[in-house]
Parts: structure tokens; sequence; C-alpha cells
């Protein structure tokens, strides 16, 4: 498939994980991308889209910060004549300190990443898509986003913001022909949760990762970048102001006794 061609997109958090997955799967369909990262992940990932015969250009930036933001949205216009798509992934984690043990500092700190960082994304970047005749501005929020555990409070409640933040876009881009949606991740493996994973791995407990969703595993960052790139294509036209959980099912349902499938529940 080639659904990309010929387009220019910007992904933040670009050096790893999903958002380096994304890069890749779009410049693999033809797209022009702007890997966009606080570390020199960004320009490896460049360096890899190219080698595999892609175009990209890798830029250091920080996605909380409006000067920077700017600077990804000029660099795309600059390099690629404009902008169709922006993939605002870029996020931390925030540790997993309850409510009375966050520090002030920390959960502003989150905040200024996490939302405040796809609040800048669509300020900055949905007037030049307008400019091309219209686009797509995907978010990366999570599950924690939806409802309570999955997440640190101030992860959860910067996450919850993405999730509004995207219905909110979309309404006031009314008439521009910007799409705004969100994805949701459940457990990924990424640089964020790698600790989880390598724990995992080491002790034998794979089996337990994702056990509580139905699917009874953690996702992989390819199946989380094939959702964005489904929701930044053409193929999502009629898809805005959503937010779409891709999570193994975990959050389609509230506490309960789970059943085995093929088995009586006692």
């Amino acid at each position: 498939m080639a659904r990309f061609s010929g387009k220019s997109i910007i992904v933040t958090g670009a050096g790893s994980g999903i958002g380096r997955a994304a890069a890749r799967l779009f410049a693999q369909e033809g797209g022009s991308v702007v890997c966009a990262d606080i570390t020199a992940a960004a320009e490896e990932t460049a360096e890899m889209i190219v080698a595999a015969g892609g175009t990209a250009h890798g830029i250091i930036i920080d996605a909380g910060k409006e000067e920077d933001v700017i600077r990804a949205v000029s660099v795309a216009g600059e390099y690629y004549g404009g902008l169709d798509v922006m993939f605002a992934n870029a996020g931390i984690s925030g540790g997993m300190a309850n409510i009375f043990d966050t520090d002030v500092a920390l959960i502003t700190e989150v905040l200024r990443v996490n939302l405040i960082g796809p609040y800048l994304a669509i300020k900055h970047a949905a007037p030049k898509i307008a400019e091309r005749g219209g686009g797509a501005i995907v978010l990366t929020a999570s599950v924690a986003g939806i409802r309570s555990g999955a997440g640190s409070p101030a992860y959860s409640a910067s996450k919850a913001g993405v999730i509004n933040l995207a219905m909110v876009s979309a309404q006031q881009l009314s008439g521009s022909n910007v799409r705004v949606n969100a994805i949701c991740p459940g457990l990924t493996e990424t640089g964020m949760t790698k600790p989880t994973f390598d724990y995992a791995k080491e002790a034998g407990k794979m089996d337990r990762v994702g056990r509580l969703n139905p699917l009874r595993r953690g996702a992989q960052p390819e199946e989380l970048a094939k959702v964005a790139a489904f929701l930044a294509s053409d193929d999502a036209s009629y898809v805005n102001g959503q937010a779409i959980a891709v999570d193994g099912g975990l959050s389609s349902s509230h506490p309960v006794t789970k059943q085995e499938y093929g088995k009586t529940a006692v």
C-alpha cells in the first residue's frame, strides 16, 4: 500500500516504541516523515527509514515546548512542502506514585509533556494541515485515561485530558477538513514499559503479562502503529473526534470473575 504517498508527516516520540514503529510504517507507505524526539534516537529512526529506501528527517525537540513544536512544523514545511499528518505520540509515565505521594512538580511535568504537548501539536499543526486541504491529527492517549486501574494519577489524568482534547479539537476544527482522533493503548512493549517486560522475561512470567485482557498478552508497538496509520489515512475519512482503545479488550469490561474459554463458570 501507499496510503501516504506525497504526504508530509510529523511523528513525535519517534525515537522508540509506538512512535518509531509508526514513523517506519508511514514511510513504508510512501510518506515523508519528520521523526521528532527528545533524544538523538529520533535521528536513528530517520536513518533506519532512509536505509530502507524511505524519506525521513530526524530532529531533536521537547514536544512540550511551544518553540520546539513550531520548529518541527517549520521543518516539515521546509523539507516536504507543508504538513498533512501530525502524530502527537510523545509521552512520559511519571512513575506509579499515588495521589498523596505525587509531587506537584512531577504531575506538572507529566501534564506538560503528555497533555500540553498534544495541545501544542494541534494548535500549530492544524492550520498548516488545513492549508493543504485537510488531513489528520492523531494523539496518543491511553486506557489509563478511560478509567482507573491502568496508571498513576498523574499519567491517568494527563491521558484523560488527551481524550477530551481530541473531542474538543474535532469540534473546533469544524469545516477545516482536519480530523482529530486518539488511540488508547493498553499494555504495550515500549521504552516506557521495558522494566515490566524485562522483569517478566527474566522471571519466566511472560504468561502473566496482559493476563487481565481477553487476548491474555501485551501488545507490540507495530499493532498500535497500524491503528494510528489507519486513523491518519483516508481509510478513516469519516472517523473524527474519537478515542479508540487498542488494549486486547481490557476496557470492554468492569471488574468481574473471569470465565475461561471452554469452561463452565463456577
